[in-house]
């Protein structure tokens, strides 16, 4: 199987990088007001995923983009009618804007099985290793369909990353699975992620700003169907394969091109996917790449607050637009919460201006992520997000 640095650089050469264009700006869309520039910065470490001389080439996106990006955070597989009503353009124009920002890896919409409806839980995993052993340990971890939100935070001695597995296992059941012997881990930390925080209008990182408004906002979510209780336990056949698969790749794959993959009917496919929805079997994520758009600074906030104000908190950070994830952990810190910013100028306005004025915090520790590995269901490669075509999960 190849590593990932190998698998990255071959979807990142297919997709057209451009990694020899230096400090250049140029318009990308005949219609758009979207334009690209170039970073040129140094990371540590030998890997040819994590480390050398990277560009980062991020987009300069104007408010259809903007408002687009927020429509499918809110509902994954929104119709481009529904979006084009609801922000006044041609639906032509949203497909094509849409259609853009996903082949320059800045979104892509993932479909999850969901397996924390069979008593699987996630787990918050820090692991430490020598600077020149994280590579390898990357390489190790961000292809498991167990795996998610991978990155490798500053002095790259310590790797953070999400963990899909069931309630009762231990650590001495998570480790040998996860880890090769020779990666070296010289230690690790393990919480248990017991709540996530926020309202699906809120929760989205909305820092690109010109988002929609709180009426447009209510229109995309009309269309959305969260998931009903079920008399019975429903779980995804040996049929719907098929249909998970493509949806992992895409979770805006058209209902007629999933008939066309399964053999099916369309409107078997669209009965099966509600179904599916309906009893929250299938789940939608959208990965967001924050460095496409100029937000090169990304940090773990760990905080400690009495439990009696602890949702109380949590929901208020949850909707601040600086913040992508707000959740209750278990272990010495009890919530974790993830700031996107531009600069350091602009962490140190959050920090300050607005997480300091919570007073119900009694502690907080800030770690910086140094480099993002993987999102929820895209690996992040020469600076956008590819299918990580991930090697089948050993359990």
């Amino acid at each position: 199987m190849q590593s990932f640095g190998q698998a990255a650089a071959d979807s990142a050469a297919a997709a057209g990088d451009q990694d020899g264009v230096a400090r250049q700006v140029h318009a990308v869309q005949a219609d758009s007001a979207s334009v690209e520039t170039t970073i040129t910065s140094s990371r540590l470490g030998r890997s040819p995923h994590i480390g050398g001389i990277r560009r980062i080439l991020f987009l300069v996106i104007d408010d259809l983009d903007a408002q687009i990006l927020h429509a499918l955070q809110l509902a994954p597989r929104v119709s481009f009618r529904r979006v084009a009503g609801v922000v006044e353009a041609t639906e032509q124009t949203v497909a094509r804007r849409y259609h853009r920002l996903r082949r320059d890896g800045v979104v892509r919409v993932v479909g999850l099985e969901n397996r924390w409806a069979d008593g699987e839980a996630s787990w918050v995993c820090r692991m430490r290793a020598a600077p020149d052993r994280i590579s390898q340990l990357a390489d190790a971890l961000v292809r498991r369909r167990d795996v998610s939100h991978a990155n490798v935070l500053a002095g790259w001695t310590d790797l953070v990353c999400v963990v899909r597995a069931p309630l009762g296992d231990t650590r001495e059941d998570l480790l040998p699975r996860l880890l090769p012997r020779t990666t070296s881990v010289t230690d690790i930390t393990i919480d248990l992620l017991l709540h996530s925080f926020g309202h699906p209008a809120t929760a989205p990182w909305t820092g690109y700003g010109h988002t929609l408004s709180d009426r447009q906002a209510e229109e995309i979510l009309a269309e959305r169907t969260g998931p009903v209780s079920c008399a019975q336990r429903f779980s995804p056949t040996a049929e719907d394969r098929h249909i998970l698969e493509a949806l992992a790749e895409d979770g805006r794959t058209p209902q007629s091109r999933l008939a066309a993959r399964t053999g099916w009917s369309v409107s078997r496919v669209g009965r099966r996917i509600a179904a599916l929805e309906a009893c929250g079997a299938l789940l939608y994520d959208v990965d967001v790449l924050p460095e496409r758009l100029g937000h090169q600074l990304s940090a773990m906030l760990w905080l400690t607050v009495a439990p009696r104000d602890l949702h109380r908190v949590g929901e208020l950070i949850a909707a601040h637009d600086h913040i992508a994830f707000a959740g209750a952990v278990s272990g010495t810190k009890n919530l974790m919460a993830i700031a996107i910013c531009r600069d350091t100028d602009d962490l140190y306005r959050y920090l300050s201006e607005q997480l300091g004025q919570i007073e119900a915090i009694l502690g907080y520790e800030v770690n910086i992520r140094t480099q993002r590995l993987k999102q929820h269901g895209s690996l992040v490669a020469h600076g956008r997000l590819i299918n990580p075509r991930p090697a089948r999960t050993a359990r």
